[in-house]
């Protein structure tokens, strides 16, 4: 091949012309490397059209959501609400109602009762309805002197209208066993001091208020529905 390249015209032509030599050479350097970067560039595309003929990867939005654990993790379960005991000895008065406004004594207008109103003598002593912890102790402009514990299962009961006089040693953060003293039945509650002595009672499960009634056992209901121990100690 190197022989004929010698014989042919062009190169005979290229030694009869010496100026020009160089500027020929150039030319066919340049021929030679554009001729080879289009052979580079045309065996690569060849190769991705390959590639995409062969790919079976399932169109997008058809993959299977991928697992965020191993089947061997365990499964974790949240934490139930604990079984509730009666805050106070007393009667149900008011219940909770958000669908259906009620009637307020003290306002006289009709609204929503975010809690349960459990009727009962003045001083009498309101206890934690399971174990947990004092998340925050206030004075409430409207619903006067609060407590609310903070307990297993994610769930806030909140003791409302209580007597300005907390139980000794009550404070942020203390732990509380179930049927422990909280304080006593006031009647700090100015937008309820209409209503007979009770305790306003109201409960949180996830941060959303709950009807404190959906989790007393049965038999704490009927307790709560019927007890009117309380009735005769009034007035002593």
């Amino acid at each position: 091949m190197q022989n004929k390249w010698k014989e042919s015209k062009f190169f005979k032509k290229l030694k009869q012309v010496p100026v020009n030599r160089a500027v020929y050479l150039t030319s066919v350097v340049i021929l030679l490397a554009l001729a080879v970067v289009l052979t580079v560039t045309a065996a690569t595309n060849r190769a991705k059209q390959v590639d995409a003929s062969q790919n079976t990867t399932a169109p997008l939005g058809t993959l299977p959501t991928p697992s965020t654990s191993s089947p061997d993790s365990p499964t974790i379960k949240p934490e139930p609400i604990p079984e509730l005991a009666l805050p106070t000895v007393g009667k149900l008065l008011t219940e909770h109602s958000v669908d259906v406004q009620v009637f307020s004594p003290t306002m006289q207008d009709w609204r929503v009762h975010l809690g349960v109103d459990i009727a009962t003598e003045a001083g009498a002593p309101v206890c934690a309805v399971a174990a947990g912890t004092v998340s925050q102790i206030w004075e409430d402009p409207m619903m006067g002197w609060c407590v609310a514990v903070s307990h297993a299962g994610d769930c806030v009961t909140v003791y409302k209208n209580l007597a300005k006089d907390l139980a000794e040693g009550l404070n942020t953060g203390k732990t509380v066993a179930q049927g422990e003293l909280l304080g006593y039945v006031g009647d700090t509650a100015l937008m309820e001091i209409a209503e007979e002595p009770h305790l306003h009672m109201e409960m949180t499960v996830a941060g959303l208020q709950v009807d404190p009634l959906d989790y007393f056992s049965e038999s704490v209901l009927a307790t709560l529905s019927q007890d009117s121990a309380f009735e005769g100690n009034e007035g002593k």
